[in-house]
């Protein structure tokens, strides 16, 4: 990472799975960070506003005078809690992102990043997803999310704010002890011995993106100046079976699949073209098989 020394940041969901790992690239790159989240930093040594970011008090003490960029990834970003409570989704991923825009835009702050997804565009069947596809999400959670973009569109126009919009795609990596996505489920279950559920028939197809590609990316976007959306994935699609057979060879378990039926909202397909990130210098180093052989050891390890 190029040197960010005294560049003051933000990132809010710092203690999270990609926030952990964006925190320490911007800390090796000499940024000084602060992390906004309802947990500490786990180990320490960052300063930490601990609070609810839906609590404008909370809000107006991450950003002060001399916040350079916002890197804000606190959110709902499970599609089925958010379509179990579609008003708690909207508060976090609407209210507050609203509230943090215009502290940003008080304390006169040239950089906010918004980590969104690619399902703000819906379900489009086995279309390549652009920047430029139509807004027409299917859940609480992409419409909230896209909300935040649009959000993101009118301060970047009127205030010019950097704003860009990160659209990723399904994120992995180390540290997803905690996450419920497919990607754990496989790993617990090839240490449990046991097998997995598979919604449908395992033929949707997923872009599957490493952590550390998708910092990488956030990076690119954030130094290039760049405002809008922005897709970040890992530009080739496989399908839910090429996972499990991809796990099965990281592992060596057996790991049994159990079919049963699709989840409302879960799109068929997910293809994104990742061409524009491309421009600005975003190169995702990871093939599905070397990225799942970083998430096995600290599963197969916790369980020695």
């Amino acid at each position: 990472m190029a040197d960010e020394s005294g560049v003051r940041v933000l990132v809010t969901g710092g203690s999270g799975f990609i926030g952990r790992r964006l925190v320490r690239a911007l800390l090796e790159a000499g940024a000084d960070v602060t992390v906004a989240d309802r947990r500490p930093f786990p180990g320490g040594g960052v300063r930490t506003i601990l609070g609810d970011l839906c609590d404008p008090a909370v809000v107006a003490r991450m950003i002060q005078p001399g916040t350079d960029a916002v890197f804000h990834l606190a959110a709902v970003t499970r599609v089925l809690l958010s379509v179990e409570d579609p008003a708690g989704t909207y508060r976090l991923n609407v209210d507050a992102t609203a509230g943090l825009l215009e502290q940003a835009r008080i304390h006169g702050v040239g950089s906010f990043v918004l980590a969104s997804t690619n399902a703000v565009t819906g379900d489009i069947g086995t279309a390549t997803i652009t920047e430029q596809a139509p807004l027409r999400p299917l859940t609480p959670y992409g419409a909230t999310k896209a909300a935040g973009e649009m959000l993101l569109s009118a301060y970047a126009a009127s205030y010019g704010i950097s704003c860009s919009a990160l659209r990723f795609s399904n994120v992995y990596g180390p540290g997803m002890q905690e996450k419920d996505s497919l990607i754990p489920r496989l790993m617990r279950a090839a240490v449990a011995g046991g097998g997995i559920q598979v919604y449908g028939d395992g033929k949707q197809l997923r872009d599957l993106v490493h952590v550390d590609d998708i910092v990488a990316g956030t990076f690119a976007a954030w130094r290039t100046g760049h405002t809008g959306p922005l897709i970040l994935g890992a530009g080739e699609s496989v399908s839910v079976n090429d996972i499990l057979a991809a796990a099965r060879a990281v592992t060596g378990a057996e790991l049994p699949a159990e079919h049963v039926p699709a989840k409302p909202g879960e799109m068929p397909a997910v293809i994104v073209d990742i061409s524009a990130a491309r421009a600005l210098g975003y190169h995702p180093v990871h093939d599905l098989k070397s990225g799942l052989a970083t998430v096995w050891p600290e599963f197969s390890e916790a369980a020695q």
